[in-house]
């Protein structure tokens, strides 16, 4: 396995002869609205461009996985997104809350089961849901949560994409439980004007990292404007915690072996 970081949540698991793109956000730099307009700043959104090495990884592309990308969650699939996987007729993996979205805008999908404790197949292995709290109380309450997934295929390690969510106890439960060797973990501890943390930020990684006994690769990171943590704040968070074999933070357009 190895897993390309091209920016923010969007990636791209390289798995054998399959590579899946997940979450694309593939819009040029200032191509998007802000995300905070009480901070004097009202950036627009992405920050930073796509890195010069996206095109080629994005021609090796044969599936897409989609966590959530209703309500407004252009930061996930944004209009280019949308518009790459309609020309490429990109078969997308997702739930059936957001397959008829999709199918409305001529996306091709692979919808799976309602329930997060059932596993589908999913090339010669097999893939499950894992719920997503992305903020909580009144922030929460306008929010998409989509969910993580769980992938188990034969010859790699199992993997945990977490999508966007906070550690919730039943984060926790889950990873103390299955243990996955591999876990994609947001980490820009992004926040509104107004309200907590819709993602994991600097304390929520390193208790994640923790708990899990293998390889953490952080994401979510540098590219949107509500996203305060740096990847150097993360890598001196993980080296004060002993965590920074452990805990990996690639730069846009790097890739990890695994």
């Amino acid at each position: 396995m190895k897993i390309t970081q091209l920016r923010n949540a969007t990636i791209v698991l390289h798995l054998g002869h399959r590579h899946i793109l997940v979450d694309p956000m593939l819009a040029p730099r200032h191509a998007l609205p802000p995300l905070r307009l009480l901070d004097g700043q009202r950036q627009r959104n992405p920050i930073v461009d796509l890195p010069l090495q996206a095109a080629a990884v994005l021609e090796q592309v044969t599936h897409c996985l989609i966590t959530h990308c209703q309500k407004g969650h252009f930061d996930h699939l944004d209009g280019p997104g949308k518009q790459w996987l309609r020309d490429r007729n990109i078969p997308v993996i997702c739930t059936p809350h957001d397959a008829l979205y999709l199918k409305k805008r001529g996306i091709q999908v692979l919808a799976l089961p309602e329930s997060h404790a059932q596993a589908s197949p999913l090339f010669e292995g097999r893939i499950r849901t894992v719920p997503c709290t992305h903020g909580e109380g009144l922030v929460g309450r306008f929010m998409e949560h989509g969910v993580g997934y769980f992938l188990e295929i034969p010859g790699e390690p199992s993997l945990y994409l977490a999508g966007d969510t906070i550690l919730t106890l039943g984060v926790q439960n889950f990873v103390r439980t299955l243990q996955p060797e591999v876990s994609v973990i947001p980490a820009g501890g992004a926040r509104f004007d107004v309200g907590q943390d819709i993602i994991m930020g600097l304390d929520e990684v390193i208790a994640f990292s923790r708990l899990s006994t293998g390889t953490v690769i952080a994401n979510h990171l540098e590219a949107i404007s509500h996203c305060p943590v740096t990847r150097a704040d993360l890598l001196q968070a993980a080296r004060h915690a002993g965590l920074a074999e452990r805990l990996r933070i690639p730069q846009d357009g790097e890739t990890v072996s695994l």
